[in-house]
């Protein structure tokens, strides 16, 4: 069976680069380069890399770049994007569950959700952290972004629920206080014109469970910052506001 993410992307790679979030790209790119003090040798891995946004945006500045994804779909849209480039990032399929490689990036990317914390339980999400440690050079840097959890707790459920309503089309939430799950119909139009809904749950974290898997799989330094889209800062911290939370983790 499928799961929603899965599906969702199928036949999405049209629309999901018509989403707001999309247009910070080069603003995110720019943060990135200063936090890698635009270094050309290092080799870096965008998991969860869609329709390859970053990871191609990073080969035309002349970076090393490979981007993975589950979803054929996007990788094919990702190929397209590459047609009338002269650098090319490699994109290949795979889970980020269960990676090959080992030791080999000097960066590792994984922004807008792209595999965690979309997976279905906690472990599984664990797994693509883990992962991501085992592929990392000695000394390397992890970069990504997720969902936080102070969102909701600090707001009421009503207010959270009508919030999401209101910005992404969602309808039917349930918020878990107990698991820190968000419970939800999604609505959307396919790249073909069809209306879809689906059945979606994703997982919300707290800035100290970050810490401790971090810490757990052995990187010393660990940063959170709030995230706002295309505009990264060091100076902004994060707050029960941001929606989504910035990570940066060294070996």
């Amino acid at each position: 069976m499928k799961q929603w993410y899965e599906e969702l992307f199928e036949n999405y790679a049209n629309s999901y680069e018509k989403e707001p979030f999309v247009k910070g790209t080069k603003g995110e790119v720019d943060f990135i380069e200063r936090e890698i003090n635009y270094n050309k040798n290092f080799s870096i891995l965008d998991i969860g890399c869609g329709t390859g946004r970053h990871c191609l945006e990073l080969a035309k500045r002349g970076y090393r770049t490979t981007g993975i994804d589950l979803s054929a779909a996007q990788l094919k849209k990702a190929r397209d994007n590459t047609l009338n480039e002269k650098v090319l990032p490699d994109l290949v399929r795979t889970d980020a569950r269960y990676l090959s490689f080992k030791h080999k990036f000097d960066l590792i990317l994984m922004i807008c959700e792209g595999a965690f914390p979309l997976m279905e339980t906690d472990e599984m999400n664990f797994e693509i952290l883990k992962n991501a440690s085992l592929v990392l050079k000695p000394k390397g840097i992890f970069i990504f972004t997720t969902l936080n959890g102070l969102f909701p707790l600090f707001h009421s459920v009503n207010d959270f629920i009508n919030g999401q309503k209101a910005s992404n089309a969602y309808n039917k939430d349930t918020f878990d206080l107990m698991t820190f799950r968000e419970f939800c119909e999604f609505e959307y139009t396919d790249d073909d014109g069809n209306k879809k809904s689906l059945q979606c749950n994703e997982r919300y974290y707290v800035p100290s469970e970050i810490t401790w898997m971090l810490k757990s799989l052995n990187f010393w330094k660990i940063e959170i910052f709030g995230a706002e889209s295309g505009n990264w800062k060091r100076d902004r911290e994060l707050t029960p506001e941001d929606f989504e939370m910035l990570v940066i983790a060294k070996f």
